[in-house]
C-alpha cells in the first residue's frame, strides 16, 4: 500500500490557501460551513450566536489536518453538524489498548474518506492512529480496515458531500476519479 508521507513542508504549504478556497466555494453557500486555518487542535464548531456559519478548524494549517477535519464532516449527518465536535466521543493521547481500539473503530470511516480525498489533491495518504503517548497500536491491521473500508466505498459511493469534494479537487489537481481500479492498483 502507498502510505508515505507528502514531501511538501508541513509547516507552509501554499497549497492549504487553495484548499480551503475550494471547500468555502464548494459549500459555504450550500451547508454554511467554511473551512478555517487553526493554530492549535481541531474542532468543529456549529454556526451560533456569534458567528452564522459553521466552522471545520483545523490543526496548525496542515493540508493532511484539513482533509481529516473534513472527512468526518463528509461522514456527520445533519443532527450532528448541528453539534460541537459532531457530538463524538473523543479521548486524546495516551489511550490505553481497549481506548485505542475503540478510537481506530470509529475512525476506519473517516479515514478511509480522508484516503480518497488525499487522492483526489494528488498526495500521498498514511493513516493516523494518533496514539504517541498510549498503548502501542496495530498500524498494519488499522491501515488494512481503512483500506477495505475505501474499497468498499470505491465499489458502492463515498457520502455524497464527500464525493462532491472529491470531484472538486480533481479538477482543480488534475488528478483520476477515485474509483475501484485505482483503489485496487494502490496495493
Amino acid at each position: 500500500m502507498n502510505n508515505t508521507v507528502s514531501t511538501l513542508d508541513e509547516d507552509f504549504d501554499p497549497q492549504v490557501d487553495e484548499l480551503i478556497a475550494l471547500f468555502d466555494n464548494t459549500f459555504a453557500d450550500t451547508f454554511n460551513t467554511r473551512l478555517i486555518r487553526g493554530e492549535d487542535e481541531p474542532i468543529y464548531l456549529p454556526a451560533d450566536k456569534d458567528t452564522p456559519y459553521h466552522r471545520i478548524v483545523f490543526a496548525h494549517g496542515f493540508f493532511s489536518s484539513a482533509l481529516h477535519e473534513i472527512s468526518h464532516w463528509c461522514i456527520a449527518g445533519k443532527k450532528r453538524r448541528l453539534l460541537e465536535d459532531y457530538g463524538y466521543w473523543y479521548c486524546p493521547d495516551g489511550r490505553d489498548e481497549s481506548q485505542q481500539k475503540a478510537f481506530e473503530q470509529v475512525e476506519i470511516k473517516p479515514q478511509a474518506v480522508e484516503w480518497a480525498l488525499t487522492l483526489s489533491a494528488g498526495r500521498c495518504f498514511r493513516v493516523s492512529t494518533d496514539n504517541l503517548n498510549g498503548a502501542e497500536p496495530d498500524r498494519e491491521g488499522f491501515t488494512e480496515a481503512v483500506y477495505a473500508q475505501l474499497c468498499q466505498y470505491a465499489e458502492t459511493g463515498f457520502p455524497p458531500r464527500a464525493m462532491t469534494l472529491m470531484k472538486a479537487l480533481q479538477l482543480h489537481f488534475n488528478t483520476a476519479p477515485v474509483n475501484a481500479e485505482l483503489v485496487r492498483n494502490l496495493r
